[in-house]
């Protein structure tokens, strides 16, 4: 397995896109995660109503145990960074024949899909260990009182979001195996989500249940919108277990409907 994942990272280390995409997600990730409440003190500063009626220090953002959950949610809207890189790099498989090379020396089809696996899990471990560093880091920076078991409070949904950021991976290798077109794979990613929230809005009032077990939903439930607790609102702060379950659901199909493709395509 490890040979895999060097065979494809290795192709991937030789491509400036990936440096450039991967580069700019990271460092994107990095400082948006760490600065959102520098980002809320220069609002306060410069709109003085806006500073006026909402004391920026008391929102507690950043403290222990509400910034695990609140830098997890905030970073999962950059996955389609992310996404968008693993559809150039199947796509490009296809396009410039490196698929067939790899397969007429010797590589299966199926090790040639665990490879692309293989790197989806390290991309997707990369970001949950930036997440987990930062939510450490300014934790400690900004909790006015910090305890050990407390602080720890809620770092599940590093985990979760770990899952949140394969799950998609999975969906966009699956939509460019399917499609093998870069440019129509990264349109039809975007447009996923309109596609299944019209779906979602017109099926609302006949069979609610459901929508939950749609895929993007399915992935995005995987760690709840947290900020409406600073309104007083009621949130679901825990990672749910039945979540957890559709999400894995997804992407074992996601992962399997891209290796039936593959298997039975012409390459």
């Amino acid at each position: 397995m490890l040979h895999l994942l060097q065979v494809d990272l290795k192709k991937l280390f030789n491509y400036r896109t990936f440096w450039i995409i991967c580069g700019l997600y990271f460092l994107t990730l990095g400082m948006a995660t760490a600065s959102g409440m520098e980002f809320l003190k220069w609002l306060a500063s410069t709109f003085k109503d806006f500073g006026s009626k909402l004391n920026i220090e008391r929102i507690p953002l950043y403290h222990f145990p509400d910034v695990w959950q609140n830098l997890a949610w905030g970073s999962g809207l950059l996955k389609m960074m992310l996404g968008i890189m693993v559809i150039i790099s199947i796509t490009n498989e296809y396009q410039y024949r490196t698929i067939r090379q790899n397969i007429i020396d010797g590589m299966s089809r199926e090790q040639f899909i665990l490879s692309k696996l293989l790197t989806n899990l390290v991309l997707s471990l990369a970001s949950m260990v930036l997440v987990f560093v930062v939510a450490l880091i300014t934790g400690f920076i900004y909790s006015p009182e910090i305890s050990f078991p407390y602080m720890f409070a809620g770092v599940e949904f590093c985990a979760s979001y770990f899952l949140e950021v394969f799950a998609f991976l999975s969906f966009a290798l699956m939509l460019g195996i399917l499609i093998q077109r870069s440019g129509l794979s990264i349109v039809i990613l975007f447009s996923s989500y309109l596609i299944e929230l019209i779906i979602k809005k017109n099926i609302d009032d006949y069979v609610p249940g459901l929508i939950p077990f749609f895929p993007l939903e399915s992935i995005m439930n995987l760690v709840p919108l947290p900020f409406a607790r600073y309104a007083f609102q009621e949130i679901q702060d825990y990672v749910s277990f039945g979540s957890v379950a559709i999400a894995l659901g997804w992407t074992f199909l996601f992962n399997y409907f891209g290796y039936l493709r593959l298997k039975k395509s012409d390459i």
